[in-house]
């Protein structure tokens, strides 16, 4: 894109998007998916390999979009008003960058052109991750990670 014709990231702000727009923001990391644990005393948060049930591992993907607010208790949804509080959301996210100020990373599907770009970076959870239909919750803990300062 060229300086007279800047990319919509760069000129509008999260409010302002439109739907496609915002959603092609999403980089298909999956991250977000990650099961995460706070401990409010500690101002720490754990965040497990273990991913929600609804998310299709080798896609990255949600296989419910739609309805996985309905589905799943915990799933947060991302708005403009509420990005600013969602400290857990990974720093590569481009929700999160936008918010911030701070221009998207070269992989990203946006710029790169590429939706394996995300997946050649090493940000993306792909292969990284399993599915909490395949553990027992009690075993949960023992699967901790440091992914999320």
């Amino acid at each position: 894109m060229s300086k007279a014709n800047p990319p919509f990231w760069e000129i509008k702000s999260l409010a302002e998007m439109n739907h496609q727009e915002w959603e092609s923001l999403c980089d298909g990391c999956a991250q977000c998916c990650l099961i995460k644990f706070e401990n409010l005393e500690k101002s720490k948060l754990a965040v497990t390999p273990v991913a929600c049930s609804l998310l299709d591992l080798e896609s990255c993907s949600c296989t419910r979009y739609e309805e996985r607010h309905d589905l799943i208790e915990d799933c947060i949804e991302l708005e403009a008003g509420n990005i600013k509080d969602l400290y857990w959301l990974p720093e590569t996210c481009a929700y999160r960058l936008i918010a911030e100020g701070k221009p998207l990373f070269d992989w990203h599907p946006l710029i790169s052109g590429e939706p394996s770009s995300v997946r050649k970076a090493g940000v993306s959870i792909y292969g990284k991750a399993m599915s909490e239909k395949d553990i027992h919750m009690d075993d949960l803990e023992a699967h901790f990670l440091k992914w999320v300062k």
